[in-house]
């Protein structure tokens, strides 16, 4: 008996208002559908590109398509991104790079290139506006998308629009991405996750609740391993046990975060998706399952911390002149020590040896258990010079990144201001 969900095929773009009696698609043949009965009708849509930095890589270098690729730096510690290829042999982002090629010690090691991820990133970001102005980026490769009433202006419902978009990006540029669909931005970017790679899963109203009840906490945003261990140590595992808990009990347990734990356990979500929403800071932090003091590790944490905080910065166009180092020690107090640049920065580089200057000084009062990094005092990212930031710290190699960056403003006058993403390549630096 044909079902009454509503169907799409993500190869041919073809709708069906029932699904067809068979997993295949009626007109290409192809088996890639998506059925469901919401499907036509919910809006909301967190988009991620599938191992970004290493599909570019990939992307600009075939000879690397079956081979596992790792991107970040021997010397910097961690890794930034790991292809599937890698990641099926359990190499993670921010594991240990030794940690990485033990697991996977026939892997293709490359540097960031973050110009080059930036460019790309812009590219995106543009289809996404085609379909509608209400794009909020959340870094270089993810972004929530709004598309309430875009199905008139385009002739189509969103769902279609956004097999479109991911299906362009492979074509036009090379990248595939993951879509989640869904009726607010909570679960929108649980079910981006759900079917990686070239995934395409929905949660709509009438399943949200059993598709939440018994999955865990940490599918959460912003739930890492300390608020984990905090939720377990109260007996919250599940969303089912979430939903055991009365409102004022969590907010009496956990604060203000137990008022959001109380809608989210009831996949509530009222934030709005905006583009202009202003931003007073970006940051990024990482909790470590042993407190630590090691000066080599807390290095190359820090670089990846930098390198996200720097992303989120490109994505909005936005520039920050204070760089924030965050600590926190095993008995969970916290050190925070800021420092104000001359001129703002988006830069990774920037802001990691800044940071790195900030932690040589407070290293001392270790072991923490938490490390985080920040970019505030934000400002609309300007056209002139960041070089001249950079110098400013004394660093014997800011002429030579400064002439590249020079280099690439010559091929913007040469080929148009969108020809490549103002900024230069990230340079390895050995760890102290």
């Amino acid at each position: 008996m044909t079902s009454l969900a509503q169907t799409l095929c993500r190869d041919c773009l073809t709708l069906f208002e029932t699904a067809p009696p068979t997993r295949r698609c009626p007109q290409c043949g192809r088996p890639r559908l998506i059925s469901h009965p919401e499907l036509f009708n919910l809006s909301i849509a967190h988009m991620d590109c599938d191992a970004f930095y290493a599909s570019v890589e990939k992307r600009d270098n075939p000879d690397l398509v079956d081979k596992p690729l790792i991107i970040g730096g021997e010397t910097r510690g961690v890794v930034s991104t790991a292809c599937y290829i890698a990641r099926i042999r359990g190499v993670k982002s921010a594991m240990p790079m030794f940690q990485a090629m033990k697991l996977c010690p026939d892997a293709v090691v490359l540097p960031p290139r973050m110009d080059t991820y930036a460019e790309v990133s812009r590219s995106i970001r543009a289809l996404m506006q085609d379909l509608t102005p209400d794009v909020e980026p959340l870094s270089l490769d993810e972004a929530f998308l709004d598309l309430s009433g875009t199905a008139r202006l385009h002739g189509a419902p969103p769902a279609l629009l956004l097999a479109r978009l991911v299906k362009q990006m492979k074509d036009d540029l090379g990248i595939t991405g993951s879509i989640g669909l869904s009726h607010n931005k909570f679960l929108a970017k649980v079910a981006s996750d759900m079917d990686k790679p070239r995934g395409f899963y929905v949660i709509g109203q009438s399943d949200t609740a059993a598709f939440l009840h018994d999955r865990p906490v940490r599918l959460i945003w912003g739930i890492g391993p300390a608020a984990q261990n905090n939720l377990e140590a109260a007996g919250i595992r599940t969303f089912a046990d979430l939903l055991r808990w009365e409102r004022a009990d969590l907010n009496a347990r956990f604060g203000s975060t137990g008022d959001r734990l109380w809608h989210l356990a009831r996949g509530q979500d009222t934030r709005k998706i905006s583009a202009h929403r202003p931003i007073k800071s970006i940051s990024n932090e990482t909790t470590f399952n042993t407190d630590t003091m090691t000066a080599d590790i807390l290095d190359g944490y820090l670089w990846h911390l930098a390198v996200k905080v720097s992303d989120r910065a490109k994505a909005r166009s936005l520039s920050g002149r204070v760089v924030t180092l965050k600590l926190k020690k095993s008995d969970h107090k916290s050190l925070t020590r800021r420092l104000t640049l001359r001129e703002p920065t988006q830069m990774a580089d920037t802001i990691y040896r800044t940071a790195s200057d900030l932690l040589a000084n407070a290293i001392d009062q270790g072991p923490f258990r938490l490390l985080g990094c920040g970019l505030s005092d934000l400002h609309p990212q300007s056209t002139h010079n960041q070089s001249s930031a950079i110098a400013d710290l004394l660093d014997p190699g800011a002429q030579k990144r400064a002439d590249a960056e020079r280099a690439t403003d010559k091929i913007r006058e040469r080929f148009g201001k969108d020809a490549i993403i103002k900024g230069r390549a990230l340079r390895n630096r050995p760890i102290k």
